[in-house]
């Protein structure tokens, strides 16, 4: 899409401050510092990155938490000044010859869960950032103005600028940036750009966008840490953009120890993609919207705010459908050397409402997650709505999965008459409706209307219409699909304990990043006991973990499944592929490493997370309990479109015989039922990671994996750990 950049752009930026550093090599797949930025001064200053913290928090996730451990307090608030926003890649980011090399983390104190929150997205940036010279990037303070900051690694210059002129909608800004940064179209695959939208001047569910330049379709695209609200925290900053700017790529850029190893690595992965993505997930035809036709065979899609499983119309939006819409003009990898290329995307999108009405337009996506939240969740299954309500979701900032399952839920309450017309200012909410859902996705944008209230997320909305508008809070409680403040990635997990306990213990909130255990629990039957769901519990998270400390993406790992994986004696940890980030490890840092290694790297970070939690008044076990609607069926009619499942259920586990009893006290005993199950799942996770019955991590677990930090172990004790 070509958009003209007024050429008074750049001549309207005013220095506020600059610094010009030593450029240095990676050594190791580390820059060894870490870049500074205080809006409020406004000052630049580089710090150092010593062995200490590299072996205690490794590097991209673990840095930006230990960064912002240090700079803010336990009464600090996500719009204070010194709430930091902090983006990391880590130290095996970036290299070029194993797939999903290019992410980064964001981490920040949360307008929506008020702790901390990681998000992580693909693009450009972590590599970039890092090759320009900085292991992580934290920006503290508040600018009186709009600003963007520049990071130049070609020339060794940071910049703060005032940028009174450009856009904020992101497929507007990240164009013009990219065009103003970039000398010619060689360097434009040398720019990426942070940003969020309009909707993050008022909603505490906006993301960031994180964008790279495809030279064979010369579309700026972009991806997202979109979780959390860290969009929100970027424009409370007055923070317009962040600029990137590194053209001197080359596959050695990670100063690595044993290229040869990382190349053995690469080779057997390329080619079992080559070999399998097509016949397993195709990955590189449809991406993850493959999961559409699977959720909804499995009793998974959530339908109408989660009450259901699956949709006559599902298949109106499954991977089949978006595989045929896809632009096939060049390979799909959001980082360089992406043989999986899933970040697929749909040209010629004629807009027809909104502030950009009439343009043509390039979609990025859609993603599983977003088809589940605004798709099928709504009972929307026009293609061509959803593509108009993604982008206006993405260039405005919002996260697509808080969107839908906010809107979701404010549908629901007006179904069962708990708001009505006159609180929504007349908009009626009418499953399916997408016309109505783009005017409140447009509402956001412009900081108005019932839009406004929705934006706010669910577990606000649950304050706002129970005080405002009388709606009963426990209903809400049990329908509000959101735990620690954040709104439920979108899979159902009525029917998997396990899964139940991976969202509402997740450690920034109910993410699938974090444990995705349904199908080892539902499909596959490897989770029968309470200790086997809890090793599950325990093991997953942490090894999730370790994507975000070295600036990896998960899916290589495990939606490619080797032939070695028919004989391993736990398929679902892919033991192939985690010996090959064995691998990668020594190939960049030169450490021998086995899996037990990365695990320790892991646990360290994992439960430092735990520890920053209670620090900011949050990670107990009261913070660690989904909605009953997470758990099971809430209303009468959901429990009957799952008549024979449940009335087994009650028959053959509860050992309560249902026959003569009514729907309303047949939902009764299954609740009773399952809730005394998840409180015997609490006992059995906490135990195995050796937390205590309140969810403390103990002081003798931190120091068993070497988190030694003596304000770390002094706050669990004062909290009984």
């Amino acid at each position: 899409m070509a958009i003209p950049v007024p050429t008074d752009l750049l001549a309207a930026h005013r220095n506020l401050a600059s610094l010009q550093y030593e450029k240095k090599p990676v050594q190791r797949g580390y820059a060894n510092r870490t870049l500074y930025i205080d809006l409020g001064q406004p000052a630049i200053k580089i710090k150092p990155v010593d062995e200490k913290m590299k072996e205690t928090f490794t590097g991209g996730r673990g840095f930006c938490l230990w960064l912002l451990w240090n700079a803010v307090k336990e009464n600090t608030r996500w719009d204070d000044p010194e709430n930091e926003l902090v983006i990391a890649g880590g130290p095996i980011g970036g290299i070029t010859q194993y797939p999903g090399s290019g992410k980064c983390t964001a981490v920040t104190i949360s307008p929506a869960t008020h702790s901390v929150i990681d998000s992580n997205g693909g693009g450009f940036f972590g590599p970039y950032l890092k090759y320009a010279g900085f292991d992580a990037l934290e920006v503290q303070g508040k600018a009186a103005e709009d600003v963007i900051i520049v990071i130049d690694g070609d020339r060794g210059v940071v910049q703060v600028d005032a940028a009174p002129l450009e856009a904020v909608d992101t497929h507007l800004l990240a164009r013009q940036l990219t065009e103003i940064y970039a000398a010619d179209e060689n360097e434009k695959r040398g720019i990426s750009v942070i940003s969020a939208g309009k909707a993050a001047e008022y909603l505490p569910i906006c993301g960031l966008n994180i964008s790279y330049y495809d030279p064979r379709r010369q579309e700026v695209r972009i991806k997202q840490a979109a979780r959390g609200g860290c969009g929100r925290v970027l424009r409370d900053k007055k923070i317009k953009a962040i600029v990137v700017k590194y053209t001197d790529l080359s596959g050695d850029k990670n100063g690595v120890a044993d290229m040869a190893l990382i190349r053995k690595a690469g080779q057997r992965i390329n080619k079992e993609i080559a070999d399998f993505d097509q016949s397993q997930n195709d990955m590189r035809g449809m991406g993850t919207p493959y999961l559409v036709e699977i959720m909804d065979r499995f009793d998974l899609l959530p339908v109408e705010n989660f009450r259901f499983g699956g949709h006559p119309d599902h298949s109106r939006i499954s991977g089949e459908v978006w595989k045929q819409r896809y632009d096939r003009r060049g390979p799909d990898g959001c980082w360089v050397g992406c043989t999986l290329s899933c970040a697929h995307g749909v040209p010629h999108i004629h807009l027809t409402t909104g502030p950009y009405k009439g343009q043509v337009v390039f979609v990025d996506g859609p993603e599983y997650e977003t088809l589940g939240a605004i798709g099928s969740n709504l009972g929307i299954f026009d293609p061509d709505a959803l593509l108009e309500m993604m982008f206006y979701a993405d260039t405005y900032g919002i996260d697509t999965i808080s969107l839908g399952n906010s809107m979701a839920f404010a549908y629901e309450c007006y179904e069962y008459g708990l708001i009505n017309s006159q609180h929504t200012g007349g908009v009626e909410l009418r499953w399916g409706d997408a016309d109505t859902a783009l005017e409140l996705i447009h509402q956001m944008a412009r900081g108005e209307g019932f839009g406004l209230i929705i934006g706010q997320g669910i577990r606000a909305m649950k304050q706002i219409f129970a005080k405002r508008f009388g709606a009963d809070p426990k209903v809400m409680q049990d329908i509000g699909m959101e735990v620690k403040g954040l709104e439920i990635s979108n899979y159902i997990s009525k029917e998997s304990l396990a899964q139940q306990g991976g969202y509402a213990m997740a450690s920034k909130g109910p993410q699938h990043d974090e444990a995705w255990l349904i199908f080892m629990e539902m499909v596959h039957k490897q989770l029968p006991t309470f200790e086997a769901k809890a090793e599950a519990l325990h093991y997953f998270p942490i090894w999730r973990t370790w994507f975000s400390l070295h600036g990896l993406c998960k899916l290589p790992w495990n939606d490619i499944i080797p032939v070695s994986n028919r004989t391993a004696s736990e398929p679902a940890k892919v033991p192939e592929h985690v010996e090959n980030y064995t691998w990668l490890y020594q190939g960049v840092t030169g450490n021998p490493a086995s899996h037990e290694d990365l695990m320790r790297q892991s646990e360290k970070v994992y439960h430092f997370q735990r520890v920053f939690n209670l620090r900011m008044g949050f990670g107990k076990r009261k913070d660690d309990y989904p909605p009953y609607r997470a758990m099971g069926p809430v209303t009468e009619r959901e429990y009957e479109s799952r008549l024979d499942r449940y009335d087994t259920q009650l028959r053959e586990e509860a050992g309560i015989n249902p026959d003569g009893m009514t729907t309303s006290e047949k939902v009764a005993a299954l609740r009773k039922y399952r809730q005394n199950r998840y409180e015997q799942l609490l006992d059995a996770v906490y135990k195995r990671r050796g937390w205590t019955e309140r969810g403390v991590p103990k002081a003798e677990t931190l120091l068993s994996v070497g988190l030694d930090i003596p304000e770390v172990i002094a706050l669990v004790k004062k909290h009984g750990g």
